[in-house]
């Protein structure tokens, strides 16, 4: 009778999250534990907390190694906030500016008076 006892390969001997393991069985028929990365969420939006799309889903030790064009969009607050969010963004700074000049000009017509 063959025993099927395999033993973690790393130094943490516990089962927490970061050491989570599967049986594989080896071409020469060994049992060996493979020990498995973390599943990975993808970014999202800082305002409303959408998926970011064009951003990839990796652990932050794979990201480091990647280049600034793959981490981020090509436009302003890509890779934090999504396109909806920085449309209204720009929207409402437009509209305020709109408003302020709206009202110099009102304030403007009343000294006139």
């Amino acid at each position: 009778m063959v025993l099927n006892r395999v033993t973690y390969r790393r130094r943490l001997s516990y089962n927490t999250k970061s050491n989570k393991t599967r049986l594989n069985k080896t071409p020469g028929g060994k049992l060996v534990m493979l020990h498995s990365t973390k599943k990975t969420q993808l970014s999202k939006c800082g305002d409303c907390k959408a998926e970011l799309r064009g951003i990839p889903s990796m652990r932050s030790t794979k990201m480091a190694n990647l280049s600034k064009s793959v981490k981020t969009v090509p436009r302003t607050y890509g890779g934090t906030k999504c396109g909806c969010c920085v449309r209204n963004r720009i929207v409402r700074a437009f509209l305020i500016e709109e408003q302020k000049i709206v009202a110099k000009v009102l304030k403007a017509q009343a000294a006139k008076k």
